[in-house]
């Protein structure tokens, strides 16, 4: 299936590895131009060239912290003065802290919230104008699974990915008419960097080994085993193509079933 992407401009967030880097590759692959982004401008450089050698893509790359409204225009601009517009928009930090809610200090709090919901908020003011006046543009967020069921432990998540998923919806609304949608993809339990830290705090919790974290994560999952980043990374690429212009305003889980409710 041709996505219809081929000469979009897509920005790609936190894409120098793990589910960034895999809907980074799924993008260009489909014939997308790209922005990468994250705080490491090594890995970034290197990711740029194997994502341009392995797709003929082209591939700007734009270190930048996110957390911070400079970090935001920073990446826009580079896209800007790349491109000349950003037809797509991935938004992806990484995970806050694990931990109860006596586990985190008020500076922790505030750090998370800059993380994982303003910068979207932001990244989102940026490149919106842009999006209506062409009449064409997808904002796809990656949250969490935590968004429909809570994961236990993860407090700081379960919050501020819901804060996300209410701004999406609502704004999915406003900016329907101008052919610009916006989806949620919420990731399961997958084979990236933040899971090995995620099963760390597990296994400390609860005395456990780290592989012991993955095999109970793995015997709650009805297809019995964890994703890989570019199951996740095919999903956000069809939410961004020209066959998925008749959905927004949903948070598609890729899940392999762990999510137990109906919705």
């Amino acid at each position: 299936m041709d996505l219809g992407l081929k000469e979009r401009v897509a920005l790609v967030c936190g894409s120098s590895q793990g589910l960034g880097r895999a809907i980074a590759d799924a993008l260009a692959a489909e014939g997308a131009n790209i922005v990468i982004n994250s705080r490491s401008a090594e890995k970034l450089d290197a990711v740029r060239s194997q994502i341009a050698e392995a797709t003929g893509a082209q591939v700007v790359a734009a270190c930048a912290d996110l957390t911070d409204p400079a970090g935001v225009e920073l990446v826009v601009s580079r896209a800007n003065d790349a491109f000349g517009k950003i037809d797509i928009l991935v938004t992806n930090t990484g995970g806050p802290p694990a931990g109860a809610f006596e586990d985190h200090s008020a500076e922790v709090w505030k750090e998370a919230i800059a993380q994982n919901f303003e910068s979207v908020l932001n990244l989102t003011r940026a490149v919106l104008p842009g999006m209506k006046e062409r009449r064409w543009g997808r904002i796809v967020n990656v949250t969490s699974i935590s968004v429909k069921q809570p994961v236990v432990g993860l407090i700081l998540s379960n919050s501020l990915r819901a804060g996300v998923t209410g701004f999406a919806k609502t704004v999915s609304n406003e900016v329907a008419p101008f052919n610009v949608t916006v989806n949620n993809v919420l990731p399961g339990f997958t084979r990236t960097e933040r899971l090995i830290h995620l099963a760390e705090a597990v296994a400390e919790r609860e005395g456990t080994t780290v592989e012991g974290a993955y095999e109970g994560w793995e015997s709650e999952i009805p297809m019995g085993r964890l994703a890989d980043p570019p199951e996740v990374g095919a999903v956000a690429a069809f939410l961004c193509s020209e066959q998925a212009s008749y959905v927004t305003g949903q948070s598609i889980a890729v899940d392999g079933g762990w999510i137990k409710g109906l919705f």
